[in-house]
């Protein structure tokens, strides 16, 4: 395991685990905290033994957001304070746009940019005690980390207005019940359910995972026609690649598969 001050990254059988060690501050993202982060994810990124990412934090509490402690002694213009969230929302999109899975673990509180990279991931594991809070508004402040991009498309046009104009928290279970949540975990089982995930996902095949991802990703803001060429020169590729021909091998033989989705018992 190697760390960067308040952040932790190791790998192992295929899943770097990056984790948010700043407990005392509910794992509060300063500058060069936000920094490491993105760095951690870029190293996952070019490891070619890395095949999925998992996120969480330190402690009880996912993270409260941006350290409030530093925005107080900041006093910038307009250009300044575009200069200083250019890199944050630059790095939301890398993650949002990893072509690796990227499970992340919530337990306590993903407030601001928090709920920002909950949302930029592909699987979200989270207790029912956990609290989802897009907070900038009392801060008056616009969000950022591309909530603007992911929230109305995960949870809906007018639920994401209701989120982001009142600043109210949600609960896991609500956060569950609007698609933020892939699924809820008891708060002495989450690691061990998101690193289940992590594991499986690394399993399955990173040219099939990485279509799907970037053709999803496009979707929205794509004609029939358009998802119609992603899907078949993505099938393309996938059947081309030697983790088909493999798997057909195996379904043939009636033997296990090497991906599939971990049981909860």
């Amino acid at each position: 395991m190697s760390s960067h001050q308040d952040l932790l990254y190791s790998a192992q059988d295929g899943v770097a685990h990056i984790v948010l060690n700043k407990p005392e501050k509910k794992n509060a993202l300063n500058p060069e905290m936000r920094t490491a982060l993105w760095q951690a994810l870029a190293r996952a990124s070019a490891d070619a033994d890395v095949r999925a990412v998992l996120i969480s934090g330190a402690g009880n509490d996912f993270c409260s957001g941006g350290d409030v402690s530093v925005m107080a002694t900041t006093d910038s213009d307009a250009e300044g304070g575009r200069n200083r969230i250019d890199p944050v929302t630059r790095g939301a999109r890398s993650l949002l746009e990893l072509q690796k899975p990227v499970i992340v673990a919530v337990d306590g509180c993903a407030y601001g940019i928090g709920f920002s990279l909950a949302l930029a991931a592909d699987v979200v594991v989270a207790t029912p005690r956990s609290r989802f809070c897009l907070s900038f508004m009392r801060l008056g402040l616009v969000p950022d980390g591309l909530a603007l991009f992911t929230l109305p498309r995960v949870i809906g046009w007018t639920r994401a207005k209701k989120m982001l104009y009142s600043a109210q928290e949600i609960d896991g279970q609500t956060a569950s019940d609007y698609g933020i949540v892939t699924e809820l975990a008891e708060p002495e089982a989450l690691i061990k359910r998101a690193s289940a995930v992590a594991t499986a996902l690394a399993s399955a095949s990173p040219a099939a995972f990485a279509l799907t991802k970037n053709a999803l990703l496009r979707s929205f803001s794509s004609d029939a026609s358009a998802v119609m060429d992603m899907e078949i020169n993505g099938q393309g590729i996938a059947y081309s690649t030697r983790y088909h021909k493999d798997a057909v091998q195996a379904f043939m033989r009636k033997q296990p598969l090497a991906f599939s989705w971990p049981g909860k018992g």
